[in-house]
């Protein structure tokens, strides 16, 4: 998913879909809004357990699984974050994929944890720094975990044994 941000409009394309999101949302979310019981759902989610998936999906937490296959590639994950009212968290799985737009957007609307989050989940040292200074473990443990997630998702890419469609 492209995001291009046009003032205070975020313009983004699934396919060959355009739609116009305008971000007149009281507030934006942030994983920090969870209880650690809920995160550590989310973390096992995160891994592949399609239990905690299920869990998160059956007690009223679907943008976290959505953001779980977001995070995995799934575009109509990513698609359903942007639809339903989570555009941040689509937002930041295009920025843990060091898309440049996502990066801006999050800076632009003071998502200032998850900016970080998707820092340290592109191996900025600075940002994980930040996260074992301000000793946010639960964190640190999801940043591993996406750093798997995007390790295997690289070498997947370059299977050259694997039948690519265009």
């Amino acid at each position: 998913m492209r995001i291009k941000l046009c003032d205070d409009e975020l313009l983004f394309s699934c396919g060959k879909v355009h739609r116009h999101l305008f971000l007149v949302m009281p507030e934006l979310h942030s994983l920090l809004d969870y209880e650690p019981k809920v995160l550590l759902a989310w973390g096992e989610s995160l891994k592949g357990d399609r239990k905690f998936t299920d869990f998160l999906m059956l007690n009223g937490f679907p943008e976290l699984a959505a953001l779980t296959g977001a995070i995995h590639s799934d575009t109509d994950a990513l698609k359903w974050l942007f639809d339903n009212g989570y555009p941040e968290f689509g937002v930041l799985s295009d920025a843990i994929d060091d898309e440049d737009e996502a990066i801006a957007w999050l800076e632009k609307y003071h998502c200032d944890f998850l900016s970080k989050f998707a820092a340290a989940c592109r191996k900025d040292d600075a940002a994980i720094k930040w996260f074992v200074d301000n000793k946010l473990d639960i964190f640190i443990l999801f940043i591993r975990t996406i750093h798997d997630i995007l390790l295997f998702q690289s070498w997947d890419s370059s299977d050259v044994h694997r039948m690519r469609r265009s």
